[in-house]
């Protein structure tokens, strides 16, 4: 017998054997033993989720011995045809190739057919969307209203190109990406049955890689094993198709969230120089982030295929950091990402990202500010900063005009109060002293004018020396900028 892909060797054969998609076997199983059979199905997901072997699956079941029955034997010869794709009665139709008006009036002849040895006869159209709009009303009428031995069932990856006059004829299952666990299981399945040493941070990083899709994974496997032999490290996986490790994930990820732009910026162009796909790595951080902010929510969260020491480091980096500030820094990268997919420097976007990110993480918002009031001792604080004393040289108070009532002034601050008490008590009252309410607004006299007192001018020295300034400096660890 001739070799055989691990994408075909392995495809499943029967329900059980589908992963990751339980929501659309659960409800077919339920369908067929409720006798419940529609006459359309509609299967739509990304490639290599299990689109056209779940199609196969329930063909099998639909023509069972006895049948329909989701306990069928899937060594019968006429699940073996099914399962090969020769079988006379379940027929398989390219839709790319096979979009034209004319395919589908002879499919609409050769349906009025009876089968020729199973109970059913169905179509299988893989990637219908391909089909042109008027092959499509072409089989509107046949769709809906199908000979009772005919079934039909479509698969796409797009269907939004199928016109809503289709979809609404089939029941329509949607076939989820696979988790990357799930994956790697299976991984670690085929190569025991195939007699391979698997890592298993080698078996993570291919079902990462795979983006959620069982073929690709399998296809990459079957690579790294012509590749490798016999054993295969994480080492290998990183080597043939330019992953980046967990280790370099989570030193670049140190670094941002440590606020260290030269490491930052040296973990980049290693990875450039050797070649790594950056737009591959940019989308391992967000993921890595993502997980922090999940870790921080719920304790009990997975650790995104990193090793339990890399993972401990990374949680204590990030513990100074609220969701919100880990949640701005996704925003950041996920604006680069939009922009690395046309750019042909992709290094010079990750750069601008994650110094972005350390910058982000640097500035210090209101919201830190109350929590820095929050937690301070209002004890401490106020005896930090000093009464509230009269000026030197007060400044005769200008007498009002008859047409103006003053405001009440406002009562001195209570000693050992809040830290905007303090602040109020102790600025000068001509800084906080409201002006009057004319009564009759109109033009101001000129003698008005001349009583105006003019504000008094601090010397820049009583201000750098004003012990709630140098408190304030203490707090929030800043600097005066002249």
């Amino acid at each position: 017998m001739s070799y055989q892909v691990f994408a075909r060797k392995y495809r499943p054969r029967t329900f059980a054997d589908v992963l990751g998609q339980d929501h659309v076997v659960q409800t077919l199983r339920n369908a067929i033993e409720q006798e419940r059979l529609a006459h359309a199905y509609l299967f739509v997901g990304p490639r290599g989720t299990g689109k056209t072997s779940t199609a196969r699956i329930l063909s099998k079941a639909l023509n069972a011995q006895g049948g329909p029955s989701i306990e069928f034997d899937p060594e019968d010869p006429l699940s073996i045809e099914i399962a090969e794709g020769r079988s006379l009665d379940v027929l398989e139709i390219d839709g790319a190739s096979n979009n034209g008006v004319e395919q589908v009036r002879a499919l609409r002849e050769t349906a009025a057919f009876a089968p020729a040895s199973a109970r059913f006869k169905i179509y299988y159209i893989d990637e219908v969307h391909m089909l042109s709009n008027a092959a499509f009303n072409a089989l509107l009428k046949t769709l809906e209203e199908p000979p009772e031995h005919v079934k039909f069932i479509f698969a796409t990856t797009e269907p939004n190109k199928i016109l809503p006059t289709i979809i609404s004829r089939c029941q329509r299952f949607d076939l989820r990406p696979i988790p990357t666990d799930i994956i790697a299981a299976h991984l670690q399945h085929i190569a025991r049955e195939e007699g391979v040493k698997l890592d298993d941070s080698a078996a993570w990083a291919i079902a990462k890689g795979a983006d959620g899709g069982m073929r690709d994974a399998q296809s990459m496997l079957d690579q790294l094993v012509a590749f490798c032999g016999n054993e295969i490290t994480e080492a290998n996986v990183l080597d043939v198709f330019g992953f980046t490790s967990r280790e370099t994930v989570a030193e670049l990820l140190q670094a941002i969230l440590e606020k260290q732009p030269a490491s930052t910026l040296k973990v980049i162009n290693e990875q450039f120089e050797g070649g790594k796909d950056l737009s591959q790595l940019l989308g391992e951080i967000v993921g890595a982030i993502r997980a922090l902010v999940v870790a921080k929510l719920d304790p009990s969260a997975g650790r995104e295929g990193f090793p339990e020491a890399l993972w401990a480091d990374l949680t204590k980096a990030s513990d100074p950091y609220k969701p919100d500030r880990l949640l701005a820094i996704i925003d950041t990268f996920s604006e680069a990402e939009s922009r690395m997919k046309w750019a042909t420097n992709k290094r010079l976007h990750l750069e601008i990202a994650s110094l972005k990110s350390i910058q982000n993480l640097q500035e210090i918002r209101l919201s830190d500010i109350i929590t820095a009031m929050g937690k301070a001792n209002p004890a401490e604080l106020a005896g930090s900063v000093p009464a509230a004393t009269a000026p030197a040289n007060p400044t005769p108070e200008p007498e009002a005009p008859e047409s103006a009532v003053p405001m009440s002034e406002p009562e001195p601050a209570p000693s050992g109060g809040s830290v905007i008490d303090n602040l109020i008590a102790s600025a000068p009252d001509e800084a906080i002293e409201p002006e009057p309410v004319r009564l009759n607004p109109g033009p101001a006299t000129p003698a008005a004018e001349e009583k105006s007192p003019k504000e008094p001018e601090v010397p820049e020295s009583d201000f750098h020396d004003d012990p709630l300034i140098k408190e304030a400096l203490k707090v929030f660890k800043g600097r005066l900028i002249s």
